[in-house]
């Protein structure tokens, strides 16, 4: 079941005051971004976060899942309404994670 695009803009919203905000369709749900990275799934309208040590810290329970079949564990996050509380998990994130390679030109 693909995401729902009202819940994908939701969560985009939400994590807005981490700074600027986008999501791609990929495979049938979405990735989103901030300043370009990569920090997280958006996959049958749930939020995945990629784990890092300083999410980790901040996390208020830790529940880690796979977004899809074959997927690699991400954190759940399930408490999605408190914006603070999300926008600084993605700051967080992002520290850790490294920037986006730039694709090459065919």
């Amino acid at each position: 079941m693909a995401s729902n695009t009202d819940f994908v803009q939701y969560i985009a919203d939400q994590c807005a005051g981490a700074g600027k905000i986008t999501v791609k369709k990929m495979f049938g749900d979405y990735g989103i971004y901030c300043y370009g990275i990569i920090f997280g799934l958006i996959c049958d309208n749930r939020f995945y976060l990629k784990p890092t040590d300083a999410a980790r810290s901040l996390l208020r329970s830790v529940e880690m899942r796979p977004p899809y079949d074959g997927a690699k564990d991400y954190f759940f996050i399930e408490e999605v309404d408190d914006r603070d509380y999300l926008s600084e998990l993605i700051r967080v994130t992002c520290e850790e994670l490294p920037m986006t390679k730039p694709k090459r030109e065919k």
